[in-house]
């Protein structure tokens, strides 16, 4: 049974740092992409951030500049390093792996959430 679970959320003050991280476990024939979600309350939950198997990145404008997101594929892991975190940032991201299992299909995973929260 595959399994996504996400780890480093948080409370952090205006300005701050956090690092989110990712891991995939179980019966994985190969992950494709990799990326990290968020959803405030009241709102969609959007892209934060995406990486492909080799590497090529995409970022939402508003975290662009400030977020950094990386993968490393041996681990079948993806991080995301949040830097100079503003209030609206605030929300659960959740991570999102494309995973082909051994049955060589491939299906959208997605992680329980964690809730980041930037406030004084």
């Amino acid at each position: 049974q595959l399994r996504i679970v996400e780890s480093g959320g948080g409370l952090v003050q205006p300005g701050g740092s956090l690092r989110l991280s990712c891991a995939a476990s179980g019966s994985i024939f190969s992950v494709n992409a990799m990326g990290w979600y968020r959803q405030a309350p009241g709102k969609q939950r959007e892209l934060v951030a995406r990486i492909t198997k080799r590497g090529t990145t995409n970022y939402a404008d508003s975290v662009r500049g400030r977020f950094t997101i990386s993968r490393d594929n041996a681990k079948n892991t993806v991080s995301l390093q949040m830097s100079s975190l503003k209030p609206e940032d605030t929300a659960v991201y959740y991570c999102n792996a494309n995973i082909a299992d051994t049955t060589l299909y491939a299906y959208d995973y997605w992680g329980q959430g964690t809730q980041v929260t930037v406030s004084s």
